[in-house]
């Protein structure tokens, strides 16, 4: 489970030793700063610039928990450990000084508390967060921060927190991530369009936390500890309608998520039976419930707030973020498109880093670009003559040689398949005007059978 981890596999279509060892060595050496990204909202580059709403937003942010903190002030005697109350499950807390591993039963006086050179918490497994959360282990970590399993005495039972790094810019982002999880909370308190729930969030040393309900493993992982192995059509289908019905959610209230992938959406339960497979000479996983719920929404944007010029991970990046066109709603439904091929196939769409190559690996398997698009477009040295630049004889050779018409990676004829592609193609489309919506695309017949099934459930209530 990541809260917001980032991967990526190998351009190589291989499963050989030699190519995972490259694969790494590539993550490490080739281009460190591209596989550095967790807690990322668009692939590291996310601009931190805030509009003069959010500024509004974080200043009745300041005011609220000022007010709280003066109403809580007396409970606790110090004002450095600052709680930030959000709701019920985090009221009462006692944000007295860390403990120690309980198992030696030693304090741990606040002086103690330290950071790593990273802005990174110290701590060990055992300590206690506000004499409530007791850390169990590490879920992941990344640029904002790290996420931790902790058991909750008070709640008696395990949750997942995450603990963002002692860095101002960081714990901003946090912050305006809760007022967006607040609002999504307000909106759907019945959490009906599977949107993770935050339980509370609190100030600790500095470190802004937020709790979350303790998930499965992200859609990527399990993916990724089963050899990228595609999941099975069914699995495909509840995955998408149940991440296409978050998304309609989303946009339904003028907001974009700007960072949907495959490892921002958590199983609730990726428990799983295993089977031999003489394909793979391995045993093979099955999940048994595909039910999600999707996470990491510290880049969510507004409609009315500023957009930055670039988002999302590059591997799901619309056609108009690249060309800096500027973006809405529409960009989500792009990587919605690339999440469900990849779930389909195991393989990533486009799988690149290069803007230049990104764009040739679009007319591969997807035509030309239009050329209002191109006219549109401020990056110039992308074109020449109104086409793009690529010299296929050097540079266009992987795309070529990985790359083809988006019909030519279905695996078979029969209606489902074909349903699937019409889907994609409509998701995938170019002009983000003429792109399918969330709405239109829950009604598409690929989704049929699920959005069928809710509705008449929804109806029976």
């Amino acid at each position: 489970m990541r809260y917001g981890m980032e991967r990526r596999k190998s351009r190589s279509r291989s499963r050989s030793p030699h190519h995972r060892y490259s694969r790494e060595r590539r993550r490490h050496h080739k281009s460190p700063k591209r596989y550095n990204r967790h807690y990322r909202g668009s692939s590291g580059t996310r601009t931190l610039k805030r509009s003069y709403d959010r500024e509004v937003r974080l200043q009745q942010y300041y005011q609220y928990d000022k007010k709280k903190e003066s109403g809580l002030r007396h409970h606790r005697g110090s004002k450095k450990n600052g709680y930030i109350h959000r709701n019920e499950d985090s009221h009462n807390c006692n944000s007295g000084s860390r403990s120690s591993s309980i198992s030696s039963h030693h304090s741990r006086q606040s002086s103690h508390v330290r950071d790593d050179r990273d802005g990174h918490l110290i701590y060990r497994a055992g300590d206690l967060l506000l004499n409530r959360y007791e850390i169990r282990s590490l879920l992941g970590e990344g640029t904002f921060g790290k996420c931790l399993e902790c058991y909750d005495r008070k709640r008696d039972k395990h949750v997942a927190i995450k603990i963002i790094k002692n860095i101002e810019r960081y714990r901003e982002a946090a912050r305006l991530e809760i007022l967006v999880l607040e609002k999504l909370a307000k909106k759907d308190p019945d959490n009906k369009n599977l949107c993770i729930k935050l339980l509370g969030a609190f100030d600790y040393h500095k470190h802004i936390c937020l709790v979350f309900p303790k998930l499965g493993k992200s859609v990527f992982d399990f993916m990724k500890e089963n050899v990228y192995q595609p999941y099975t059509m069914p699995q495909v289908q509840h995955i998408a309608e149940q991440l296409l019905t978050s998304i309609n959610f989303l946009h339904s209230i003028k907001l974009t998520h700007t960072d949907l992938k495959p490892e921002n959406m958590l199983f609730v339960d990726s428990s799983y039976d295993s089977f031999w497979s003489d394909n793979a000479r391995q045993n093979i996983h099955v999940l048994r419930k595909s039910d999600i719920e999707l996470i990491d929404f510290g880049s969510a944007t507004f409609d009315h707030e500023h957009h930055s010029t670039v988002v999302s991970t590059r591997h799901y990046r619309a056609p108009e973020v690249v060309l800096e066109l500027g973006w809405s709603q529409p960009c989500d439904i792009w990587s919605c498109g690339c999440i469900i091929f990849e779930l389909y196939t195991g393989n990533t769409l486009f799988q690149t880093h290069d803007n230049k190559e990104h764009l040739a690996m679009m007319e591969c398997i997807l035509g030309p670009l239009p050329s209002s698009m191109i006219k549109k477009s401020k990056k110039t040295k992308y074109f020449k003559k109104g086409v793009l630049d690529w010299d296929t004889s050097v540079e266009g050779r992987y795309v070529e040689d990985n790359c083809k018409p988006l019909s030519e990676y279905r695996t078979s004829d029969r209606k489902i398949h074909v349903q699937l592609f019409d889907l994609l193609e409509k998701m995938l489309t170019y002009d983000p005007s003429n792109r399918i919506t969330a709405s239109e695309a829950l009604k598409h017949s690929y989704l049929a059978p699920y959005t069928s099934t809710k509705c008449r459930r929804d109806e029976s209530r």
